[in-house]
């Protein structure tokens, strides 16, 4: 392969590899994934580019060239070289998808497609296909595309999901055939999760309608399995079960409008509750933003509840505070 037929990142991958270890590494930590992964792909698919092209490209870059005769672009190279420069978790991800096929960028791209587009787009397929992909994306997405599905299809997929085992070959590869996507997992066994934790995770991406539509679907025809998901979903509710710490801790760092238009929708104790975590004055300041909003929509007000769940697991996340259901037994660890 000449110079001249070379694609950016092919040049990219043989610059890198006539650096090294040593003078590369710098560079390498100014990419970011995605740049790293089309460089490595290339990398790995270099074979040998003989040295008067190396020279060339060289020239092109820098004016210049030291002697380092002609390189050889290979798997076990691309992943000796990382190994050395990336972190090892970082390097197994990159080097999974080039070996190909994977499944890692086929979920990413689907997490990235407009939730009615894809709804749209999945409403025509057997809910046991929907079900895997919904398993395999983020649960906020997972919640708004089941939210824009036609409903008899919707509460068929929630099912499917609850009872889903694996994520089989036979529909990623069917994903593969429809979406055209670049690499297909060859897993035909996930790590067992609980599909009762899974489906809390999506349910409270829920506006409330859309929630309470769902689980009384669930509890016409699997009422057990409403019961569990609603024990393991964690709502603005459950913000009243945090100790005063915690309390202190999201009040802090929480958006003041987003805080308003939450404790507009709430009941009166739980704005009592969120009261006691401010002084008087705040307490104060922070009623009469509540009244400057006006009247609100429900679905303004359950946004501003979802924001300030999200902002409490985050927080739980970092240590910051810690939740809990009810009692020591079902304290939640995230």
């Amino acid at each position: 392969m000449t110079a001249a037929e070379m694609t950016g990142p092919q040049r990219a991958a043989v610059i890198l590899l006539v650096l090294g270890e040593d003078f590369g590494r710098t560079i390498w930590k100014e990419f970011d994934d995605d740049e790293i992964r089309i460089i490595t792909r290339a990398m790995a698919e270099l074979g040998t580019v003989e040295a008067d092209e190396v020279e060339r490209l060289m020239l092109d870059f820098v004016g210049k060239l030291s002697s380092a005769g002609a390189v050889t672009g290979s798997f076990d190279r691309t992943i000796s070289l990382l190994e050395k420069i990336l972190p090892s978790d970082q390097v197994a991800l990159i080097m999974e998808e080039i070996r190909g096929p994977a499944g890692r960028n086929m979920w990413q791209k689907l997490g990235n497609i407009d939730a009615v587009v894809l709804a749209n787009f999945l409403k025509n397929e057997y809910p046991q296909t929907i079900a895997v992909i919904l398993s395999k994306i983020r649960p906020d997405h997972s919640a708004n595309v089941l939210r824009n599905l036609p409903n008899e299809i919707s509460i068929e997929v929630v099912g499917r999901m609850l009872r889903l085992e694996s994520v089989q070959k036979e529909a990623l590869d069917h994903i593969e055939n429809t979406l055209r996507t670049e690499f297909v997992s060859t897993l035909t066994q996930t790590r067992r999760r609980d599909p009762h934790e899974m489906m809390a995770e999506i349910f409270n991406g829920f506006d409330r309608q859309t929630e309470i539509r769902f689980l009384s679907a669930l509890d016409a025809s699997n009422q057990e399995a409403a019961e569990r998901i609603r024990a393991l979903m964690f709502t603005f509710e459950d913000l009243g079960k945090l100790d005063p710490a915690g309390l202190q801790t999201l009040v802090s760092q929480a958006d003041k409008d987003t805080l308003a238009r939450a404790l507009k929708g709430a009941s009166q104790s739980m704005r009592d509750f969120f009261f006691s975590a401010m002084s008087q004055r705040a307490a104060k300041n922070m009623r009469d933003d509540m009244e400057g909003l006006g009247p609100l929509r429900l679905k303004e007000v359950d946004e501003a509840q979802t924001k300030l769940v999200q902002m409490t697991k985050d927080l739980a996340e970092k240590g910051e505070i810690v939740l809990s259901k009810g009692n020591s037994e079902d304290e939640l660890v995230y």
